[in-house]
């Protein structure tokens, strides 16, 4: 994939569940993007890794993970590739503000575990994800 992007974030559907209206889906996701890339880029958290940049799914499921799912690091563009269920029903009915607080914690703690395994600075996102 070409392009300069430290943080691409995704989500697919589990259930059956239609989280509405699409437009406010993909509007939080793009905040949540914004606003950690930003992070990322300012804390150097990328930073003499084995990957250079990040590609997170959000699965709307039925559970909340607390810990993301790791694949394997992309050796032509390299992502790092990961994916964290969260429960759709907080999705459900729900403002574009509350979605991006949604997609905002999953995304924090799929960061905080990333940079655990790879032994990254990771002292903002724990500040961040604490503070949702």
């Amino acid at each position: 994939m070409a392009h300069n992007r430290k943080l691409v974030i995704g989500c697919v559907a589990l259930t059956m569940a239609r989280v509405r209206p699409t437009k406010a889906v993909a509007s939080a996701g793009n905040r949540v993007r914004e606003e950690l890339e930003q992070e990322i880029i300012q804390s150097e958290y990328l930073e003499n890794t084995p990957f250079r940049w990040v590609g997170l799914i959000i699965r709307e499921g039925l559970v909340d993970e607390e810990k993301p799912h790791f694949g394997r690091i992309d050796p032509k563009d390299g992502e790092l590739p990961l994916a964290i269920e969260i429960d759709v029903h907080r999705l459900l009915g729900a403002t574009e503000d509350e979605m991006a607080r949604v997609y905002r914690k999953a995304t924090l703690t799929a960061l905080v575990h990333a940079g655990k395994k790879y032994n990254l600075p990771i002292d903002r996102f724990k500040e961040l994800l604490d503070a949702t």
